[in-house]
């Protein structure tokens, strides 16, 4: 496959605020019929059954040419069309009180034209989306701020059969489209639109919409070339017996059975959301297969969804209408192998153009890092690749099983990667901002949100520390003041857990990590230690903000549990050495990253966790291996935990350990054949996970030597470098917020670190103890260059 030329989907963003007041967090409800967008549907909504497709057909005139905005919101999936070509998609997840509507810009030409719409909606609750009531609404402004009228017809897609298969439990329908029953040309400017009735103004119950605070999704256009191909015949059952099954069954050879028909397979490279535009020349009645999986299972495509935790379907079903006719799914499904199954004579069947077309937020990265080791370089690139493959709408856990903004993965890993990689990190924002606005009524925020709402008390934590971690990557001050009445509240929900034995369970869900075994006792260890660090993080909070008696209060809770929790490691210790076994990797790294070690315990705790980590697979191939979710077992490592064993590591010297580790771990999982990070160093899990791409963030951070700390000062950077056993490396750091990067380069010579920093503008530098030389902090315009000597 080859990447053809990059249609984005017209990025247009607004900064978007909350207005609170003092007693209230939530936003009230505001109407879209009091102006701001007008909402419209087919019927009463109560009339609209599950898995409803409706098309509108909205004309408007422009006067004159020039540059047009179109105001999008519908309810659940919407695409549409502009004179015919394809033009957006939505909406950006959203709560039902704090809606968002997209901005889409374009330059039109005088004269008249057609928006086209479809209007998906699901009847159902998804990770993206809770279940809301089906509405379309738009607004066309001029560019000199003129609304244009649009005259509205819609029509019932009646060749969408409803409610055949859910894709699986946390996604939608699959579409089974009989193409013949649907208006041909539909989308045209001049088609016949005069027997569609008019639609019904209607309330969809959300809150007051606000544009939509991130770049919209873009779409990437990509030329398909089959990997491999042959006749099929149909083996099982009827039509609907088992749909999955019937497509993973049949014969792909046909040395017994006369073909019925062909198929294609197409790798695409890594895993993708996006969905196949195939123009097809086919005789009326043809049915045409889409299928989709991540791996390929004895060589083809299985369209099942691993660990989907019920049945899964991930395929779509159309009949064609007969002749020369495109097929374009309207939902996006995620996978990396794409299989068209086509059951038609095969003598009237003709392949015209086979594309896909992904959805996704980010383009190529604007950082970059390279070293004198290749698979270092290849583990930096897939990091990168796999965060591109978990960014839609929102940095998600997976394309394909469930695009569920957990606030874990932005809290942890995501957003370090999306501030090596990219200069924009609204996403992060977004998210941290939505798990706020989703905060269960006792005030724990939101774990996974905004659809399939789950709270975990560990991620209510991680959440604390990771808005203050948005300000040190952005500087954005005011991001904490609107934050901080969540704060306040997530934390109340918490100190009612607070007792003599430390914070006890009850709460919420405790993920602490995929194989993790919990301590004996009334509180567990690792949690604790999370919620020490969101309390430090929250004393911090609360001091930015000049909230004194504030701080206090939680300073009050952190020394209690502190208290508790260095009880408890005193108590694991006096065992000696064995103690730490007790206490176990998890606890280990989160209590050294806390501090609660100096000295020789402090040595003897980095060396049980290397210990530890050499004593599970992959390390050792012969250790447990973690094939699913409730494999617990003491000898378990996984990607995810090393975003926090890894950097307390490299900090205590541990850097050649570290690098050797990414060569043994990450390298086994690219021998694998992924070109995406698996979930866990298990393939039986899901192959696409952002979260398991720490060393990216790592490397560009630790190994090219630059922080970013806009929380210093505008432009600040720390210079903190391990080179480790690479011999030179170089690459680049975005410039938070705005264009241009920072350009690195270092090399290892007899007399030592040869390091050059160049950047486009001027930078506050600031060296860490180990290289600082008595200096503070250096003002940089063009470039700083300066030789390390003595540096590992």
């Amino acid at each position: 496959m080859r990447s053809m030329s990059i249609i984005k989907i017209f990025r247009i963003g607004a900064i978007f605020t909350i207005l609170m007041c003092a007693n209230s967090i939530k936003q009230t409800a505001y109407s879209f019929q009091s102006g701001v967008l007008n909402a419209i549907w087919i019927c009463e909504q109560s009339q609209t059954k599950p898995d409803t497709y409706v098309a509108f057909r909205g004309r408007f005139s422009l006067p004159r040419s020039g540059d047009v905005k179109f105001h999008l919101l519908g309810a659940t999936w919407f695409n549409a069309w502009l004179d015919e070509a394809f033009f957006a998609e939505g909406p950006a997840r959203f709560h039902q009180d704090f809606p968002e509507y997209q901005v889409e810009s374009v330059a039109l030409a005088a004269g008249e034209h057609i928006l086209a719409v479809i209007v998906h909606y699901e009847g159902v609750s998804t990770r993206i989306l809770d279940d809301i009531k089906p509405f379309l609404a738009c607004r066309i402004v001029t560019g000199n701020g003129e609304q244009l009228p649009i005259q509205w017809r819609c029509s019932s897609m009646d060749g969408y059969k409803p409610s055949v298969r859910r894709i699986n439990p946390q996604l939608g329908w699959i579409e089974w489209c009989d193409t013949r029953k649907i208006s041909e040309g539909w989308k045209a400017v001049n088609f016949d639109d005069s027997s569609w009735p008019n639609p019904v103004s209607v309330d969809p119950g959300v809150g007051k919409p606000q544009p939509l605070s991130t770049a919209s999704t873009q779409s990437f256009y990509h030329t398909l070339q089959p990997a491999a191909k042959g006749p099929l015949a149909e083996v099982f059952g009827y039509e609907m017996d088992d749909i999955p099954a019937r497509f993973f069954l049949r014969d792909l050879v046909c040395d017994r059975l006369p073909a019925q028909g062909v198929w294609r397979r197409y790798d695409l490279g890594r895993v993708r959301l996006g969905r196949p535009r195939f123009v097809l020349d086919l005789p009326p009645g043809a049915v045409v297969e889409f299928a989709y999986s991540e791996s390929l299972s004895h060589g083809r495509v299985a369209p099942y969804i691993t660990l989907s935790a019920g049945p899964s379907c991930n395929l779509d079903h159309y009949v064609a209408r007969g002749g020369v006719q495109t097929f374009f799914p309207l939902t996006p499904k995620g996978g990396r192998f794409l299989e068209v199954h086509i059951l038609a004579d095969t003598s009237r069947l003709r392949f015209i153009k086979e594309e896909y077309v992904e959805r996704g937020y980010y383009d190529l990265p604007h950082g970059s890092f390279q070293c004198n080791d290749a698979l270092l370089n290849q583990i930096w690139d897939v990091g990168v690749e796999t965060f591109r493959a978990c960014a839609e709408d929102a940095l998600i856990d997976n394309p394909t099983r469930e695009r569920g903004q957990w606030t874990g993965d932005v809290a942890g890993v995501g957003m370090d990667i999306a501030a090596v990689g990219y200069s924009d990190i609204r996403l992060c924002r977004r998210a941290l901002l939505q798990s706020a606005q989703c905060a269960r009524d006792d005030g724990l925020i939101a774990g996974l949100c905004p659809g399939g709402e789950a709270y975990l008390a560990t991620y209510a934590a991680q959440w604390v520390s990771a808005c203050l971690h948005y300000r040190e990557l952005t500087g954005n001050d005011e991001f904490l003041k609107t934050l901080f009445p969540y704060a306040e509240r997530n934390l109340a929900a918490f100190e009612k857990y607070v007792t003599d034995d430390g914070l006890v369970d009850g709460l919420g869900w405790v993920f602490i990590d995929w194989g993790y075994r919990r301590n004996e006792g009334p509180a567990d260890m690792a949690y604790n230690l999370h919620f020490i660090t969101a309390l430090r993080d929250m004393v911090r909070w609360c001091d930015l903000l000049g909230k004194t008696d504030d701080a206090a209060k939680y300073r009050t809770m952190q020394n209690k549990i502190e208290h508790v929790a260095e009880k408890w490691f005193d108590e694991n210790l006096s065992q000696g050495k064995k103690g730490w076994q007790q206490i176990g990797y998890h606890s280990a790294v989160l209590g050294l990253r806390a501090g609660f070690f100096k000295g020789q315990k402090e040595r003897d705790g980095i060396d049980y966790i290397k210990k530890h980590i050499l004593r599970c697979f992959p390390n050792d191939p012969d250790a447990p291996r973690l094939g699913a979710p409730r494999m617990n077992n003491p000898r378990l490592i996984t990607p995810y935990f090393a975003h926090y064993a890894f950097p307390l590591l490299i900090e205590h010297g541990e850097m050649d350990f570290v690098l050797q580790q990414y060569r043994t771990s990450w390298g086994w999982a690219l021998r694998q054949g992924s070109a995406t990070w698996i979930e866990v160093f298990d393939t039986r899990w899901s192959q696409c996970h952002q979260w398991s791409g720490c060393p990216t963030w790592q490397l560009s951070r630790y190994v090219l030597g630059l922080h970013t700390r806009y929380d210093l000062g505008d432009r600040h950077f720390v210079l903190s470098l391990f080179p480790g056993d690479l011999r030179h490396a170089e690459g680049s750091v975005p410039l938070p917020g705005e264009k241009g990067v920072i350009k690195i380069q270092w090399q290892k010579k007899d007399d030592g670190v040869h390091y050059d920093l160049q950047t486009p503008t001027t930078i506050y530098l600031s060296l860490d103890e180990r290289l600082g030389e008595g200096k503070k902090t250096l003002r940089v315009d063009r470039e700083f260059r300066h030789v390390f000597k003595n540096l590992r």
